[in-house]
C-alpha cells in the first residue's frame, strides 16, 4: 500500500526505516524483448529462448538494467508526498546484481530510506536502499542506492 506523507519533514522523520515492500511484478519474455528493442541489447541470454535453454541459466534471463529500471515503478508505487509537483531520478550511488532473474519470475522491492537533505529552492533529495528480490530466490537480484529528488511539497 502506498504511503502518503504530508510534508518533507514527515518523510525525513522516517530515515533509517524500511518504508515499503512493493507488490510483485512478473518478468515475461515480452517485457524482456521490449527492453532489448529499446536498448539495442539483444544478447542471446535475454532474447533467444532456444539457445538460452542450453546456456548457464537454463533459459532466458532479464537484463540487469531491466531489473534496475523497475525501481522507478517500485518507488512510484511505494510513496507520495502531498503537494509535490514532481520527482526526478537523480542517479545511483551503487548497483549490484547478485542473482539472475529468469523469465517467468516475479520480483519486488524492499525500500529503506537511508537519508534526506534539502535541495533549494523547495525540494528534498532522498537516498533509498532498494533490495529487489525474486519470488522463491535465496539472494537479491539487485541491490541499489537510488537518489530521488522531489520538488514543491511543504517542508
Amino acid at each position: 500500500m502506498k504511503k502518503i506523507f504530508h510534508s518533507y519533514g514527515a518523510l525525513s522523520a522516517c530515515v533509517g526505516q524500511e518504508l515499503a515492500v512493493t507488490d510483485w511484478v512478473e518478468i515475461t519474455q515480452e517485457r524482456i524483448n521490449l527492453f532489448a528493442s529499446a536498448t539495442g541489447d539483444h544478447q542471446w541470454i535475454h532474447t533467444d529462448p532456444q539457445r538460452a535453454a542450453q546456456g548457464p541459466f537454463g533459459g532466458t534471463i532479464a537484463h540487469g538494467f531491466l531489473t534496475l529500471s523497475l525501481l522507478a515503478q517500485f518507488l512510484m508505487d511505494a510513496y507520495a508526498v502531498e503537494g509535490a509537483s514532481m520527482g526526478v531520478n537523480y542517479g545511483l550511488n551503487r548497483v549490484r546484481f547478485p542473482a539472475p532473474v529468469p523469465v517467468g519470475s516475479r520480483v519486488r522491492a524492499r525500500l529503506r530510506l537511508l537519508a534526506t537533505e534539502p535541495v533549494a529552492p523547495d525540494g528534498l533529495q532522498m537516498t533509498w536502499e532498494a533490495t529487489l528480490e525474486r519470488d522463491g530466490g535465496d539472494k537479491p537480484v539487485c541491490v541499489a542506492e537510488s537518489l530521488v529528488r522531489s520538488y514543491g511539497a511543504p517542508a
